[in-house]
């Protein structure tokens, strides 16, 4: 308050990075215009075709209960986008030995080091005396003593769910309390005999190894959304699918293949007493292979097997709050310093030698292995 600030000093403290600190005053006033724009907005600016719009716009509303029109979906199409090549569409680098190749990099360099791992071990509490942690509480009654601890799970699930709130003020609970998870999105994933043949494209190889959109318009995005408003699971989805077995055959058997489908919007809590039983997961697979088998004829036929994956699901089976893989919805009040809550954003929490380094922190989803190294440097501070 009552401070003046350049340019460059607005980047660092927006966690915008070295490479905006050059930024000149045109560039840094149109950056901060865009932030808060909807991204239908933007779209209509930059583009002409409906179809092109819909294709960028659905990057606005990647897993968050918002529609295109929602202040602030700008940035999460932002937000997407960063480590893009540049003149890409909704575009991100494809780890060439597989989606396991970061974590398995990870774990070889923690041994290296002298980590000791224990994986399916489940972390039941925190434990604290005197106003800092001492340790952890395994579920299965062991306890490991230790000085500091980085939880990358949720905001939620650490702060309400393991620590125990007398050492937490009422105020800085009620803000947790406050984070906007709301997950919407659900998996539904196939097992296919053969790949299927999409319509119009010759050679659909090099599509279906990337992430293929069957939403034509903005406005049938928007579409989509209504249900949720109301707690409804959506009649006509935004759906968006790749087939990874074309990128990693050794994800299917030979001449096989795995299609992996994002459905929005499903949301996490729906209206009245309705759950997410096994009758509302088998409607919504059907609703996306009807929706598949209008882009790829006789795909049902190709259909081995099939999973669903319910924001319920991603809770019970990955620990992921309310289904939500953001740790958090990136809307303009929970990002940057104010992730995961105004005032707490460095990573550090109240409790002493508990840090979080998740998701649920700066620079949020998306960005892999951001939050967890950028919270170990502070760690390491003390």
């Amino acid at each position: 308050p009552g401070q003046t600030l350049s340019y460059g000093e607005i980047a660092p403290l927006l966690g915008l990075g070295r490479r905006f600190r050059s930024l000149g005053r045109a560039d840094m006033t149109e950056l901060l215009r865009v932030l808060p724009m909807s991204v239908q907005d933007l779209v209509d600016e930059w583009f002409e075709h409906e179809t092109i719009k819909a294709a960028v716009a659905s990057g606005g509303i990647r897993d968050i209960q918002q529609e295109p029109r929602s202040g602030g979906t700008s940035f999460v199409l932002l937000h997407h986008l960063v480590g893009a090549p540049p003149g890409s569409i909704r575009a991100r680098g494809w780890w060439r030995d597989g989606t396991h190749a970061f974590s398995a990099t990870a774990e070889a360099l923690a041994r290296k080091a002298g980590v000791a791992i224990r994986p399916g071990a489940q972390v039941d509490r925190i434990l604290v005396k005197d106003d800092a942690v001492t340790g952890v509480a395994l579920a299965n009654g062991d306890e490991i003593n230790a000085p500091l601890v980085i939880s990358t799970t949720d905001p939620v699930r650490t702060l309400l769910r393991m620590v125990d709130p007398v050492w937490l003020d009422p105020e800085f609970l009620h803000a947790v309390r406050q984070i906007k998870l709301r997950g919407c999105t659900a998996f539904v994933i196939y097992a296919l005999d053969g790949l299927p043949v999409v319509t119009g494209l010759p050679d659909p190889k090099a599509a279906l190894a990337s992430m293929v959109t069957l939403t034509p318009t903005t406005e049938a995005l928007e579409r989509g959304y209504d249900a949720a408003k109301y707690g409804r699971i959506s009649e006509h989805p935004h759906i968006e699918f790749t087939v990874p077995s074309l990128r990693w055959p050794r994800l299917a058997p030979e001449g096989k293949h795995v299609l992996v489908s994002r459905v929005q919007y499903a949301p996490y809590r729906l209206a009245g007493d309705a759950t997410w039983d096994a009758a509302r997961s088998s409607s919504l697979a059907d609703c996306v292979t009807s929706v598949l088998g209008r882009a790829m004829p006789k795909f049902a036929d190709h259909v081995v097997d099939q999973a669903v994956l319910t924001p319920v699901d991603l809770e019970q089976k990955l620990g992921l709050t309310e289904g939500a893989a953001t740790q958090g919805e990136i809307t303009l009040d929970q990002i940057l310093f104010m992730r995961p809550v105004a005032g707490w954003g460095r990573y550090a929490m109240p409790v002493g030698g508990l840090y979080l380094g998740g998701a649920g922190t700066h620079p949020g989803p998306g960005i892999i292995g951001g939050p967890g190294w950028l919270a170990a440097r502070r760690a390491l501070k003390g």
